[in-house]
Parts: C-alpha cells; sequence; structure tokens
C-alpha cells in the first residue's frame, strides 16, 4: 500500500524519527516543492518542532508511568497510591536504649519530665537521648529508681498549631523529615484561655472509630513530611475554632547513635544532682525512611491482609511494618518447626504457632525488649488462636576454595588481579542473592559466575565447606545442638575415621584439663569425637563425647565445661567454629537459616591454563583429581 505523504507519521517520538517525519510530510506540500530542509532556516525550525514533540512524548510517558503503583518513580507519586490502599509509609526511626536512673533524694516522689535529656558518644560522636513522657515515681529509701526508661536519640521538638477554619490551606505538619513517627504524641487543648486538653490516639481500624473518637490520621506529604489531621465529626472527632493542636515528637539522627552503650544525665532531674545511670538495653532500631522499593513491595501486600494477619505473608509485611530496621523476614508455621530454648528451632511441630525470624539492617538479633514489644504490636492483628514467636537467625556461613585456570594469552591481568575480581563477583553474589532467607546456594552458577568474570577464565574447579560459629557458655558445663539443615558427606560407615572424619573445629579448654587445647571431630560413624595434639599426632580425650547425624545435618555435643577459647582467624574471640563437608555442593537454607559466604576463610588461587597455552606437558587442574578437606583447625 503507498504511503500518503501529505499525512503525518504520529506513531514515533524518538528525536531523529520525528524530524524524519516531518520533513516527509512537509516535502509532499506543494506550498515546500524544492525546499532545502536540510541546508537551511528550515532546518533548524524542524529542530525545534522535533525536540517539542519528544519533550511532550517523553513527559507523556513519564506522567503515565506516575499513575501506576508499580511503574512510579516519584516518591510523591508513590506514596500517594500507597495512601489509596490505606497504607502510611514508616517514617525515619530514632535509636532507641533502656536505662536504669536511680536519683539519691529524701524526696516523696520525683516527675522525671518528657524531653529529659542523657548524652552519649559513639565512636567519638555526641549524641543525645531524651524521654517521651512524663514518669512519676515514690521513694524506697534515700532513693527514688527509674527502672526501665526508654530514650530515643534526638531532641524532643514541640509543635502548636491554633485551629482556624477559615484558613482553608491549614495543615497540621510534622516539620522535619527526621522525625520518628513512633515517638509522635498529639494533644488537643481546648483554647488559649481553657488549658484543658485531650490525648488522641493514631487511628489504626476505621471500623472502631465513631462520631466521638478522639482519634488522629497520619500520612506522609512532600519532601518526606508528614501531616496529622482529624475527624470531620462522622468518622473521628472534628476540631472547632481557637482549639490548639500540640504534636510533639523527636527528631534524630536515624541510624547514627545504634550502639551507644553509655550514658549520663545531661542535668539535674527534677532539682535532683545526685543521679546515677545504667544501660539495660544498648541503642538500637535506628533506622531510615522507609524506601520507594519496599512501599510498593508492602502496600499491596498490607491491603490485601486487610488488617490481621493470617498467612506469612501477612506476618512478613507487619513484621516489617512494625520493626522498620527489617532487612530480611522469614515466617513458618507451627506445623514446619518449633522453637525449643536450649534447641534451638527444631523440625518438631508445635501447632498453634508461628515462628518469625528477622534479621535486623544493623546483622544484630533483636533484643529480649524488641521481641517482647513486636509480639506486643502484633497482638492486635493476630488471630486469636495463634501465638506469634520471635526466633533469632541462624547464620550458616560458606567458606570456598577457588581453583581457577586462565589463559594468559587472552589478557594482561594477573592472577592475583583476576582473583580480586572473583571475589569481588562473590561479593556482590553474597549481598544480592544470599544473605537474606530462601537465598540458596547453587553451585553451578557459582562456578558459572567464576568463569564469566574475564573472558580468559577457562574453567574452575570450586569446593564446599559449611561453617556454624558456636558460642559457648564458659564454665558452665552444658550440652549444644547445631544443625547445619543439609546433608553431611558420608559416602560409607566409617568415612576417613583415621584423619578426623568430615568435621573439624577450632581450639579450646575444657574444665579438668588446663594444659591441652581441645578439637572436635567425627568418627565417620556418627559419633563425635574430643582430641588434642601432641607432636602433630591427635591424642583422643573422649571418643563419645557427642553425635553427629549425616542426614539431618544435626549435631548435638554432650555436656561438656569448656573454660576458654582459643583465638580463631588470628583474633581473640568468644566462638568455636565447627566446619563439615557438605554432601551436595548446593546449600539450600531451611526455616531461620540464612547463608553467607565466609570472605575470611575463602581462598581464590588462579592458575595459567597451560594447555590453553600450549604447554600442556605442565599439567592442568582438569587432568589431576582434586581432592580437598575441611579448613585446618589447629
Amino acid at each position: 500500500m503507498a504511503t500518503n505523504n501529505k499525512r503525518l507519521e504520529v506513531t514515533e517520538f524518538d528525536f531523529d524519527d520525528v524530524k524524519e517525519n516531518l520533513k516527509i510530510f512537509l516535502g509532499a506540500q506543494n506550498e515546500f516543492t524544492d525546499y532545502d530542509f536540510e541546508g537551511s532556516g528550515m532546518s533548524a525550525l524542524l529542530d525545534v518542532l522535533a525536540y517539542n514533540t519528544h519533550y511532550l512524548g517523553f513527559n507523556a510517558n513519564m506522567l503515565a508511568n506516575e499513575m501506576f503503583l508499580d511503574s512510579a518513580s516519584l516518591r510523591s507519586s508513590i506514596v500517594s497510591h500507597a495512601k489509596t490502599l490505606g497504607y502510611v509509609p514508616t517514617s525515619s526511626r530514632a535509636s532507641k536504649a533502656k536505662i536504669d536512673v536511680t536519683l539519691n533524694t529524701n524526696d516523696i516522689s520525683v516527675t522525671m519530665s518528657a524531653g529529659t535529656v542523657f548524652n552519649t558518644t559513639v565512636e567519638d560522636v555526641s549524641y543525645q537521648f531524651s524521654t517521651i513522657e512524663d514518669i512519676t515515681k515514690s521513694n524506697i529509701g534515700n532513693t527514688i529508681p527509674f527502672v526501665g526508661v526508654d530514650i530515643y536519640e534526638g531532641t524532643f521538638i514541640t509543635t502548636r498549631y491554633t485551629v482556624d477554619s477559615s484558613d482553608i490551606d491549614q495543615r497540621f505538619l510534622i516539620t522535619n523529615n527526621r522525625a520518628d513517627t513512633t515517638t509522635l504524641t498529639v494533644k488537643v487543648q481546648t483554647s488559649s484561655t481553657d488549658s484543658s486538653s485531650n490525648v488522641f490516639t493514631e487511628a489504626t481500624d476505621i471500623t472502631q472509630v465513631t462520631t466521638g473518637s478522639n482519634v488522629f490520621f497520619l500520612q506522609e506529604v512532600e519532601a518526606g513530611l508528614f501531616e496529622v489531621y482529624f475527624g470531620d465529626g462522622i468518622i473521628g472527632t472534628a476540631l472547632s475554632d481557637n482549639n490548639i493542636v500540640i504534636l510533639t515528637y523527636i527528631v534524630s539522627n536515624k541510624t547514627a547513635a545504634n550502639g551507644a552503650s553509655l550514658f549520663t544525665n545531661a542535668a539535674s532531674i527534677s532539682s535532683v544532682t545526685d543521679v546515677s545511670v545504667a544501660t539495660s538495653e544498648i541503642a538500637s532500631a535506628g533506622s531510615e525512611p522507609e524506601s520507594l522499593a519496599s512501599i510498593k513491595y508492602n502496600a499491596p501486600l498490607d491491603f490485601a491482609s486487610q488488617g490481621r494477619c493470617v498467612t506469612s505473608e501477612d506476618y512478613k509485611v507487619f513484621a516489617k511494618k512494625l520493626f522498620p530496621n527489617t532487612q530480611s523476614v522469614q515466617v513458618f508455621g507451627g506445623e514446619a518447626g518449633s522453637f525449643d530454648t536450649s534447641l534451638g528451632v527444631v523440625s518438631t511441630p508445635e501447632y498453634g504457632k508461628v515462628f518469625i525470624s528477622i534479621k535486623s539492617t544493623t546483622g544484630n538479633n533483636l533484643t529480649a525488649t524488641e521481641k517482647s514489644q513486636l509480639v506486643v504490636d502484633l497482638a492486635p492483628f493476630t488471630v486469636a488462636s495463634i501465638t506469634p514467636v520471635i526466633v533469632n537467625t541462624q547464620t550458616t556461613k560458606i567458606i570456598l576454595q577457588v581453583v581457577f585456570k586462565f589463559d594468559s594469552s587472552k589478557t594482561t591481568k594477573t592472577s592475583a588481579g583476576l582473583s580480586s575480581e572473583i571475589l569481588t563477583a562473590l561479593k556482590n553474589l553474597n549481598k544480592n542473592s544470599l544473605g537474606q532467607f530462601d537465598g540458596m546456594f547453587r553451585h553451578s552458577k557459582v562456578t558459572g559466575l567464576i568463569d564469566d568474570t574475564d573472558n580468559s577464565i577457562t574453567g574452575n574447579i570450586t569446593n564446599v565447606t559449611l561453617a556454624h560459629n558456636l558460642e559457648p557458655l564458659l564454665n558452665t558445663s552444658k550440652s549444644y545442638t547445631i544443625t547445619f539443615n543439609n546433608k553431611i558427606f558420608n559416602p560409607h560407615d566409617g568415612h576417613n575415621s583415621i584423619a578426623g572424619g568430615v568435621l573439624s573445629s577450632t581450639g579450646f579448654k575444657i574444665s579438668g584439663d588446663t594444659t591441652n587445647i581441645m578439637f572436635f571431630d567425627d568418627n565417620g560413624s556418627g559419633v563425635l569425637r574430643l582430641f588434642f595434639i601432641v607432636a602433630g599426632v591427635r591424642v583422643y580425650k573422649d571418643e563419645t563425647v557427642g553425635t553427629i547425624d549425616y542426614i539431618t545435618g544435626s549435631i548435638v555435643i554432650n555436656n561438656i565445661n569448656i573454660i576458654s577459647i582459643s583465638d580463631v582467624d588470628g583474633a581473640a574471640s568468644s566462638i568455636i567454629r565447627i566446619t563439615v563437608i557438605p554432601d551436595s555442593s548446593d546449600i539450600v537454607p531451611l526455616r531461620n537459616q540464612i547463608l553467607e559466604i565466609d570472605f575470611i576463610n575463602t581462598t581464590v588461587t588462579g592458575e595459567v591454563d597451560t594447555i590453553s597455552t600450549g604447554d600442556s606437558a605442565a599439567g592442568s587442574i582438569y587432568n589431576t583429581t582434586s581432592s580437598y578437606t575441611t579448613p585446618s583447625s589447629y
């Protein structure tokens, strides 16, 4: 079909295509017969038209993207879409610590006011922590104890607004985008001449809000600020002219003060100068505002959960919402396992419970208080018959022994340079794929990743060892259970018994023998042994110190009194590293287990591929038998 050049093509938006279409269209008009569209002022005019069309097309495309949650890129657009789903993004979070404050005084009672300041330092930088509510305690004999006081890093701010219904643009804003909305308190004073006031609480369930409910609503607005707004007299109490809205909250430095552990009062407390402060829980949980990716992920799931926790995904959404420092979360029902205070997470079912494991952005396990608080926060959303239990993560380390060959004629890089690039690729893998619940270690993908690091690499052999860090309770006779949740290599009964089986450990000393450094190994038949070294020879102290289940990957150490621990990786340590050879090089995490590569003990060694370079007589990793053992522990 012939093209009608007198009709402008509008299907293209690229600059060059638009300009070409304009030239074809104008060239077909009688008014522009024999015009030179390339070497005249007309070319500049066509550039302007093409640019204008391109800009309009681009802007229309971006505008269309912002209309949908999945494709939106502006925070304002994403937050707006989340609001239609009833989702409020989490604000910055202040580091929170718990302290015990003792006032040495004969006063009958003392009130520690909201905004009382305590000072601390983290890495030589000073920070202040504040209380957010008034606390009153009585004398118990020359002292007034304040036990378990929550303090938050940052400045305690009070913002006041006088309600004026004639101001149609009036808004009640939290004026700093570093404010922690969990510390927000909202009071409404009757007027400047009437100091009586009511405390308003945040509405979380619209079905429970009545005409007289003293509630407020919260939403994120421009520039990462949050706005407080109130009911209309039908859903929630409406405000009246001359009411005074009083907002108090903490403006923090987010993550900066995490880890603060020593606190001192900045001034006298209620005129008492003799004050002692003890830390019961170090500062933690400071975090950045919720990221755009997190909002996009959580908002639809939060809407789907409809304000209740039923499925595992529901619990994951609420765990992230209630504990913003969550990097990754795993949830499993009691039918898939349970938690034993002495054994940890085990496969034995315990119905009626749901187990939640959280990897925090700080890398630390949740404190006892954080666990208890999360359970309390989850209570309004859980099904009555289900009890949530917060369990620690179990990190299993993967130690790699990589030997690669490379064609020196295809690169100017040295073996060390290629090794460094491989380590960087492995670190990216560890960051992006591992280090999360359900992050599986696929051996074939790792070897392929190594081969693809540089086109000069011709192949590699990568062996895998698993490690677990055991932190024993010193000077106490105690048993320990270690679960790798993957089969351990044991091709036949008694495998490698003389050389120590497939299990090894770093050193430690036990009660009753303060001279010899002890180690663990196995006899290849499911029995754990305890030995020390004399002149390079293993001397067994106890040949039945525990058991090893090669099928389940479970290791049980019988009661043992460990009194000290040897250095690990050349430094003083509080842990004993237990290593085993897995039956498969593909490692799959289970329940609360997370896999991470141990880069301290991982080795990457490169050699010139003599076959590729023509010197086949020199040998190759491909015509030799590859073998390895667990990393030496002594």
